[in-house]
């Protein structure tokens, strides 16, 4: 019992530190386009050098370390990849997102991702969901309401940024549904390696189709290190790590600790303003989730593992 449990903290800490790597990547990114780079780059530094450092830790984990890794089952190869290219397009819709809106705001629309999962297991799995969920939908819905200000009579959001980061939440509800059923049987290095690979195929299509012949290669030096590592190279780690030992349900409440620290992010460095109509919205989209994964019988609660 204390074995189970100090891994259940293990993977809590290894979730938590993972979503809070993701929670401070978008305002580097912003930080990134103060300094005059362009989302061309700024993506493609990230995921290039990501790359590059999975592949060095798949390496040093089969070569130097001697870890035997199962074989790729037949078929799996080419659905990761597939997998993969929605890991690059939720970046590259959620860096086009904040580059027309704030980071506080960014963050919000791809929390959607809570409701977006559901509708896409009720209509995968031809049921409709249970009245707890859906109330949590509801709810999720109402503190996007007060999140994003929109109740503010003087807001002012560029649709652009909305409509791309309503796309990076669909993308990354694909994502995390089709990776936690694809070749789970493969270590984290390397079922991220080819999963980057995938998200890196598509992030070149969009550099090359927006070339306008000039790059900036200092991005590399500069913030492509620091976007790597906390974009491409610690969450997948951390996250594919912990999840297994927390289960699901547990995870997804941890994990949205996301929410919280890239809006403390955006306020402590980015000086982004925001109001007490917005932290009552975020809290209510925490309470959601946590409401979603949570089983409450008469005598104790349980974390449910769906």
């Amino acid at each position: 019992m204390k074995t189970d449990r100090k891994n259940i903290l293990t993977g809590a800490i290894l979730v938590g530190l993972g979503a809070s790597s993701y929670g401070m990547l978008a305002t580097f990114v912003k930080l990134a386009y103060k300094g005059g780079f362009s989302t061309e780059e700024v993506i493609f530094a990230q995921l290039s050098l990501g790359v590059i450092g999975m592949l060095l830790i798949t390496l040093f984990q089969t070569k130097v370390r001697k870890i035997k890794t199962p074989k790729i089952q037949k078929g799996d190869l080419p659905r990761l990849l597939v997998v993969g290219t929605s890991l690059g397009s939720t970046g590259l819709f959620y860096y086009l997102s904040v580059a027309y809106i704030d980071v506080s705001v960014a963050i919000i629309l791809l929390m959607q991702t809570v409701w977006m999962s559901v509708l896409l297991e009720a209509i995968l799995s031809k049921r409709f969901p249970t009245a707890r969920k859906t109330m949590s939908v509801a709810v999720v819905l109402l503190g996007t309401l007060l999140a994003t200000n929109l109740v503010g009579s003087d807001v002012d959001l560029d649709w652009r940024g909305i409509l791309w980061g309503f796309l990076a939440g669909a993308s990354f509800t694909v994502n995390m549904y089709a990776s936690n059923r694809v070749a789970t049987y493969l270590p984290a290095y390397k079922k991220s390696l080819i999963m980057l690979l995938g998200g890196f195929s598509l992030v070149t299509c969009f550099v090359v189709y927006r070339y306008n012949g000039s790059f900036d290669f200092s991005i590399f030096w500069t913030w492509g290190l620091i976007l790597s590592l906390f974009g491409t190279i610690i969450p997948p780690l951390l996250l594919n790590t912990g999840f297994p030992k927390t289960g699901l349900g547990l995870g997804s409440i941890v994990s949205s600790i996301e929410l919280p620290v890239s809006v403390f992010m955006a306020y402590f460095m980015l000086h982004e303003r925001v109001n007490l109509v917005q932290w009552v919205g975020i809290i209510l989209i925490l309470t959601a989730i946590a409401v979603m994964n949570i089983n409450f019988p008469k005598d104790r609660w349980v974390v449910s593992q769906w």
